[in-house]
């Protein structure tokens, strides 16, 4: 053997009672688990003792934003030390592949707020398969993908609001079965997102067809997680029941005062659907705040041809006092129907160093230190930042995300965005705070129930037979942890501490986090879905 992990508290991913066992590594892969008393134990050139770790398979996130990160900072010790193993990226319907000369621009500029201007990237790919080879030569963690619906509407059709003709339809569906033919995982839409938002259902489905063929999932941001958020998941149910297609509802949370309390509402419509016959799953992350880009909150129309033409609109003082109007009155699509509260929207990062005076405050706060009103803070933020400033949305309730996370169908996933000064903790801590705060202190979820929402769960969703669960013959992908002291260390004061109490963390069986520090160890790669699934 290569690796013997000894005398660790096994919690398999099941969910069943964890138990004590030797657990021996040989060329990636657990090759042999021999419970306490079982006989003779395993040796190995390497042995580590594991008395008082828990010893699961690796994390996977379900909902990440590393699509640049991975490329231009492979150590990736972000996400390495909470334990994750595997990300699925391509999320919201924007991300770097499939691109052209045309749209790869845009897109960059759109999404810098998630993932920055990505100078350090060399963006020498321009399709699904192309972006996933370079992640093979060599990242922290691995990596699946998702084509986003979004990027393909640019190419296909372009930044305006309006139906897709049948010939960019079929267009759209070959470049989304080319996605897939070279190992994207699904579909993935935002739907409070320019272009994508601007599909009808007809269209969604008709490319969710496609990913169905070949085994896929769609992914969708929905169009609303506000005054309209039951409606636009029965939405997004009956756009995948139409198209035979598996669901995964992306960061599945309830916000706003118009949703407070109304979990049960949600999970009596995902019930009724399951027991239908419908395949859903859906991850969330176990905090209250969300986290976008300053730009996404304006009403769609303001965003309609792309980030000049926003720019432009909210440079004309007739446009930009429409565009106030929607957002502080009606409650803009962007504003997920909901007028804005300045109060609660913090500035967590920009683009342009001159501003980073605003980062940490609340736009409202901000405002009041400049003697002006919110909105005249914001629309400047915009403009000069050039759409790339990143915020936290304080909306969320948290008796709606403890009563989402215990649904039989539920996942982890972290929607972490890394870009900015001070961006969510979730992105360096999403693991780690499920298991401190939600299992172990508040006891939402047993250990071992906890750990089998982070593992094979996702690797259900993902048909990947051989991870999310500690089994001979699977991938030594795995994560050592101290249930006793595991916790996030990052907060909204130091977003970027790294967590506690996950001292060894394996990929491909070898330690990317040794003794709590990050090794040189680049042993992640993509993970493809085969053309047959």
């Amino acid at each position: 053997m290569d690796t013997v992990l000894r005398n660790a508290r096994v919690v398999d991913g099941t969910g069943g009672p964890s138990y004590r066992a030797d657990v021996a590594l040989r060329e990636g892969r657990i090759a042999e688990i021999r419970r306490e008393g079982e006989g003779p134990r395993p040796s190995a050139h390497r042995t580590l003792d594991a008395t008082g770790l828990a010893l699961a398979p690796g994390f996977i996130d379900m909902h990440a934003h590393s699509d640049l990160a991975l490329l231009t900072d492979p150590s990736h010790e972000a996400k390495a030390a909470q334990g994750v193993t595997l990300e699925v990226l391509g999320q919201d319907g924007l991300s770097y592949a499939p691109v052209d000369d045309r749209t790869l621009p845009r897109i960059r500029t759109q999404i810098a707020g998630w993932n920055g201007a990505g100078r350090d990237a060399d963006f020498t790919w321009r399709t699904v398969g192309e972006y996933l080879d370079r992640l093979d030569e060599g990242i922290a963690v691995n990596a699946a993908y998702l084509v986003p619906q979004g990027t393909v509407r640019m190419l296909a059709v372009g930044w305006e609001d309006r139906p897709a003709t049948d010939a960019e339809i079929a267009r759209m569906q070959a470049l989304v079965a080319e996605g897939l033919e070279q190992g994207a995982v699904g579909l993935s839409s935002g739907l409070t997102y320019t272009p994508g938002m601007y599909a009808t259902d007809a269209e969604l489905a008709a490319l969710c067809r496609v990913v169905a063929r070949y085994g896929g999932y769609y992914c969708p941001h929905h169009r609303s997680y506000g005054a309209g958020a039951l409606a636009a998941y029965a939405e997004m149910i009956d756009v995948a029941r139409a198209a035979g297609c598996a669901l995964h509802l992306a960061h599945a949370t309830l916000n706003f005062e118009v949703n407070k309390g109304r979990a049960a509402e949600l999970l009596a419509l995902l019930d009724a659907a399951l027991a239908g016959g419908a395949d859903i799953s859906l991850d969330t992350y176990p905090y209250t705040p969300g986290c976008t880009t300053l730009a996404a909150m304006l009403p769609s129309w303001a965003n309609e041809g792309g980030p000049e033409a926003a720019s432009a609109r909210l440079a004309d003082d007739g446009t930009a006092a429409r565009i106030r109007y929607a957002m502080e009155v009606e409650g803009a699509d962007g504003c997920h129907g909901v007028p804005v509260d300045w109060e609660t929207i913090e500035i967590s990062g920009v683009a342009r160093p001159h501003l980073a005076d605003h980062v940490g405050k609340s736009v409202a706060a901000s405002a009041r230190e400049r003697g002006e009103e919110p909105w005249a803070t914001a629309r400047r933020l915009l403009l000069e930042d050039r759409l790339g400033t990143t915020i936290l949305q304080h909306v969320g309730h948290e008796e709606n995300v403890r009563a989402i996370m215990r649904h039989r169908v539920h996942t982890g996933g972290s929607d972490g965005i890394l870009h900015g000064a001070k961006p969510h903790p979730r992105a360096y801590g999403t693991f780690p705070h499920y298991l401190g705060r939600y299992v172990r202190e508040l006891g939402v979820l047993s250990l071992e129930e906890g750990v089998a929402h982070l593992t094979s769960r996702p690797a259900a969703r993902l048909r990947l037979p051989d991870r999310g669960l500690v089994r001979v013959g699977n991938r030594a992908d795995l994560a050592l942890f101290d249930p006793e002291t595991v916790a996030a260390g990052s907060t909204f004061e130091a977003p970027r501490a790294l967590p506690t109490g996950i001292p060894f963390v394996l990929v491909d069986g070898r330690f990317v986090m040794k003794d709590g520090r990050r090794t040189d160890v680049l042993a992640g790669r993509s993970v493809r879905r085969t053309p047959a699934g």
